[in-house]
């Protein structure tokens, strides 16, 4: 009889981290690291193919996407940058 040891799931999702970078379009300053922006979510999305669709993964509301960064290694998660959706639209109305 076989026998499957540990958990599945950590080799079939990624943990990807949503952040808002919308002050930097605000206050038209340089990109920080990844790990400096606050947390706006943090979501399990299947891992295949993940590169090709990260732009179409649902987010958060009210935000739109602007970047991702790739983990370094495969146990690491992703990062998603988001912009605040109101701040783009009156950037644009202006």
């Amino acid at each position: 009889m076989a026998v499957i040891d540990g958990n599945l799931w950590e080799y079939n999702l990624a943990r990807v981290v949503v952040v808002d970078v919308t002050d930097d379009y605000r206050l038209m300053k340089p990109a920080m690291p990844s790990e400096c922006y606050p947390i706006l979510a943090e979501i399990w999305v299947p891992r295949y193919m993940l590169k090709d669709k990260i732009a179409e993964i649902p987010l958060v509301d009210g935000y739109l996407y602007d970047w991702h960064q790739s983990p370094a290694k495969e146990s690491e998660h992703w990062y998603i940058g988001v912009v605040d959706r109101v701040m783009l639209v009156n950037r644009t109305e202006a």
